[in-house]
């Protein structure tokens, strides 16, 4: 038997509004839920994500500061979701204080740091695994163009497609206009397969307004959902794309816009540093009041 819905929070991240940025499911105590049972609360809930927590392995860390997590889509496991991971750190500082927490994900540990700003908004800080990027072949993205309904002509050559790692797995499309990442209507089932077979959790549409400023986008149809507001995994894995690409030197912040589109703005920093490989992602979160 599952867990009452009302064992559920939700809090929607990487915004100060719950109508804004990606809204996710947090079970802040998922002992004695098996896989079916938190498969079927995730479906319930029906947010891309829900996050699952339960007891940390021994000597990660001290009890209310370390967790194993799972992330749930409406319909299977993901190895890596940065909203719920930021959510989920905000709604533990809202019961146990600011600071360090790691998280005990399927990737590997994940640190996260939630501060409190000035007016109190609560930011949380997660530090990716270590990201990795290779070459994206000619037919895969063809396939990906034609499953989106793109043209070759409607990609930016100056950033070029790429797969792309930093805890899931994303493919990298980069947009010539803004107008091309706006107008998004796919074919869901053939884009769907596509990334099944290339294991991806999502495909990063993005479009460079300034050189640190992006806007994103990222289908989602293997999760049951068009789209994804707002994508901290992904983030993270942009992050490391740009870096490998030479877009970035030493230390810098990218500020990512998503969500617009939807109608649920959420903005997401990036931080790249010279001295470390992994990519830091921070944002709010916000509880929904249901």
């Amino acid at each position: 038997m599952t867990k009452s819905p009302a064992s559920v929070l939700r809090y929607s991240a990487f915004t100060t509004d719950p109508g804004g940025g990606n809204p996710a499911g947090i079970v802040l105590d998922a002992s004695g839920l098996d896989d079916a049972d938190m498969l079927a609360i995730a479906a319930d809930v029906g947010y891309s994500e829900t996050a699952f927590l339960t007891a940390a392995p021994e000597g990660l860390g001290e009890p209310g500061r370390a967790f194993t997590v799972r992330y749930f889509s409406p319909k299977a496991e993901v190895s890596f979701c940065g909203h719920a991971t930021v959510a989920a750190a905000v709604a533990l500082a809202e019961r146990h204080g600011p600071g360090a927490v790691a998280f005990a994900t399927p990737v590997g540990v994940v640190p996260v740091e939630v501060a409190a700003g000035a007016d109190g908004t609560l930011r949380a800080t997660l530090t990716s695994v270590e990201p990795s990027v290779e070459e994206a072949g000619a037919d895969d993205v063809a396939e990906a163009l034609a499953a989106l309904r793109w043209d070759a002509a409607d990609l930016d050559p100056a950033l070029p497609p790429r797969f792309a790692f930093a805890g899931a797995r994303h493919l990298i499309l980069a947009a010539a206009t803004r107008a091309r990442l706006a107008d998004l209507d796919y074919d869901f089932d053939r884009l769907a397969a596509f990334m099944t077979a290339h294991g991806l959790t999502t495909v990063q549409l993005v479009w460079r307004e300034s050189a640190r400023v992006f806007h994103v986008r990222d289908p989602f149809p293997v999760g049951g959902v068009v789209e994804d507001p707002a994508t901290g995994a992904a983030a993270a894995a942009f992050g490391a794309y740009l870096r490998e690409r030479g877009e970035i030197a030493g230390d810098a912040t990218l500020t990512l816009h998503q969500g617009d589109d939807m109608g649920r703005p959420g903005v997401l920093s990036v931080d790249l540093r010279a001295d470390d490989p992994r990519v830091r992602v921070s944002g709010a979160a916000v509880p929904i009041v249901t």
